[in-house]
């Protein structure tokens, strides 16, 4: 692996399920292969914001929100809402999504997942999506999505409140011969909002992370990978993923800390560690996971402890993208107090595969309306 490729961005090594959106007719068909090829990235531009906030004609791209809520009363709760988009030949974009929402004080995990061929991309410039009826859209002042699943609902505007982390400094990663890819963060975006939680409704705020990430690549490496990020009370963030090979050996280990000020450093595996202290056993996927973790930086002054909200964090997402994978909420704790909170991956633990059958196209024909979807 070169240098460039060290740092590889948080789902890079798992493309093959990630960006296999299906192309969602009745029948389940995943998306077809795209053999490698040779490219030279240096003849690549660099990020130009906010321009690259928008869809690309790449083989991968998705935009990735995790973040924390807290309504009346300060009940809290955390999300994930995800669109994967994947582009083959001249076949129309497919797209997967994903929510869910984390119920603190209810000990309660609740996801969904949506799959489109056909309206998955809406007519207005931009970037405005629909995939099976939930929505993301990109205005001047930041991001908004609408999704609903039967137990909950979330309608959330999210505004950068910290500048974009590039990746490898300029946001370009050569993965050659896999391909190459784009990749910046925004650590902290301030959100506000409506949630639903069993047809009561709240106004929530919060803080959340997003992720985008696209380029000419599917298929880097197979391990799977845990991946973290945290916004700390301090104003710092934090995120860093650790990368297994085909025999579940480590490969890559990189971390970025992000000052309050916006200033950031990336760090390699000799600057910080991650100890696993604990597991937790799937009953549905049968997957060990990791399930409390210490994080030191100590250059940092940093000593955590992190442990999810639930144990029970994990999607079935075999019928949108191929696999199973836990994605939660956490907390920080230093000496046993609370110091800020985050979000955990973890994929490469459990079997994938796709199930015989796809999700029903949009589940219904009208859930994107006409003037929204293309």
């Amino acid at each position: 692996m070169n240098a460039v490729a060290r740092r590889i961005g948080r789902r890079s090594l798992l493309i093959g399920l990630a960006a296999s959106t299906v192309a969602c007719g009745r029948e389940f068909a995943p998306l077809p292969p795209a053999p490698p090829r040779e490219f030279d990235v240096s003849r690549l531009p660099p990020v130009s914001l906010p321009k690259d906030d928008l869809r690309h004609s790449n083989l991968t791209e998705w935009w990735y929100f995790t973040g924390h809520l807290a309504g009346a009363g300060g009940r809290e709760f955390g999300f994930e809402f995800v669109v994967f988009q994947g582009i083959r030949g001249d076949a129309p974009p497919s797209f997967a999504a994903h929510f869910a929402i984390t119920d603190f004080e209810g000990q309660r995990f609740d996801y969904d997942q949506r799959t489109s061929s056909y309206h998955g991309a809406a007519t207005a410039a931009g970037l405005d999506l629909c995939v099976g009826g939930w929505t993301l859209r990109k205005s001047e002042r930041g991001f908004a999505f609408n999704a609903a699943m039967d137990s909950h609902s979330l309608s959330l505007f999210l505004v950068p409140t910290k500048s974009p982390v590039l990746h490898n400094q300029r946001g370009l990663l050569d993965f050659s011969p896999f391909g190459w890819s784009y990749y910046y963060s925004y650590p902290r975006l301030a959100v506000a909002g409506e949630l639903t939680v069993d047809q009561y409704q709240v106004r929530v705020e919060g803080s959340a992370w997003m992720d985008h990430q696209w380029g000419d690549f599917i298929n880097v490496g197979s391990g799977g990978w845990d991946w973290f990020s945290l916004q700390l009370d301090d104003g710092r963030d934090f995120t860093a993923s650790i990368v297994r090979g085909a025999s579940y050996e480590t490969v890559l280990r990189y971390g970025t800390l992000i000052y309050q000020s916006g200033d950031y450093r990336h760090l390699d595996e000799s600057n910080f560690s991650i100890v696993v202290n604990d597991t937790w056993s799937s009953p549905r996927s049968t997957a060990r996971y990791p399930s409390a973790w210490t994080l030191q930086v100590p250059s940092e002054g940093l000593d955590l402890k992190l442990l999810p909200v639930i144990p029970d964090q994990e999607l079935d997402a075999r019928p949108s993208t191929g696999n199973f994978y836990w994605e939660g909420a956490v907390r920080a704790l230093a000496d046993d107090v609370a110091v800020g909170r985050g979000y955990v991956e973890l994929t490469g633990y459990a079997p994938s595969g796709y199930p015989d059958q796809a999700l029903p196209e949009e589940r219904g024909p009208n859930l994107c309306v006409s003037g929204s979807s293309g």
